[in-house]
């Protein structure tokens, strides 16, 4: 299902009442649960009109910073950021979900709080500038996809005052607008590609992929079957066509009742989810 995700903006203050942690962001999570009939739904549970944040801590030299936001029926988010002399990041995401939210998770089996903790992948940021990333980012952990989008960010704000610096995540360019936030139907995964400068002769053109063979087992039994050739075309100034090679090309996933996940690995960095 497909509803209203919320922007959050949390504003931390230290014991004198300056800014000392500042975020502002949209997240959205997909999630897969098992159903008392033994069946798997997939789910999207997204940010309410309501968000409190409580437990936030600002951090300093020897405590890390804590951002922390409670919303829903009994659902919270948090990340921490640990400092250096010059800069800040990312460490852990913990994420908590309930199932007794009924409307979100309708006849789920296993009911009450689930919680992951994930470790973060982000760049170190200096000190001062204030995080940014329009364009969409997401990763998987345990059956659980996390969408993140329009996001900014500062921790360990000096002098109460928000930085006019940004550092920019890889996807963002000052002119780029925002990302449509993936659904259940169309979230794909891809790793990020360096690409070589543009030829300044003309390129030749692309033949059709090849066709390949793929499949799983569940058990001692094939589960799934797919035969196809696959062609990636990324938008930029110049389109690029790139065609999966099948020969390197390497195949996994998991089989349920109700649905089946495909993931194919071409070994150069770029996965493909269906």
């Amino acid at each position: 299902g497909f509803f209203q995700s919320y922007a959050v903006e949390v504003d931390v203050k230290d014991a004198s009442n300056a800014t000392c942690l500042y975020a502002k962001w949209m997240m959205r999570f997909l999630i897969t649960y098992e159903t008392n009939s033994s069946d798997y739904k997939n789910t999207t549970l997204n940010l309410s009109s309501n968000v409190t944040h409580n437990g936030s801590v600002c951090g300093n030299d020897t405590q890390a910073a804590l951002l922390a936001v409670q919303f829903g029926e009994g659902h919270s988010w948090s990340i921490n950021f640990i400092k250096t002399n010059e800069t800040y990041q990312g460490d852990f995401i913990t994420f908590t979900y309930n199932t007794n939210d009924t409307a979100v998770f309708p006849d789920a089996k296993r009911k009450g709080p689930i919680t992951i903790v994930v470790k973060v992948i982000m760049r170190p940021v200096p000190l001062n500038n204030v995080f940014v990333c329009h364009n969409t980012d997401s990763f998987e952990a345990e059956n659980i996809t996390q969408i993140f989008w329009n996001v900014t960010v500062q921790a360990f704000v000096q002098n109460g005052t928000i930085g006019k610096k940004e550092s920019r995540c890889p996807a963002d360019t000052p002119t780029s607008a925002p990302t449509v936030p993936p659904t259940i139907a169309n979230v794909t995964t891809a790793s990020t590609t360096t690409l070589s400068p543009a030829p300044t002769t003309a390129p030749k053109p692309v033949e059709n992929p090849d066709t390949g063979n793929y499949s799983l087992k569940s058990g001692n039994k094939t589960c799934l079957l797919a035969t196809l050739g696959l062609q990636l075309n990324v938008s930029r100034d110049k389109p690029l066509l790139i065609n999966i090679n099948p020969k390197t090309t390497s195949a996994d996933g998991a089989c349920g009742n109700t649905t089946a996940t495909l993931k194919l690995n071409d070994g150069n960095s770029t996965l493909i989810g269906f």
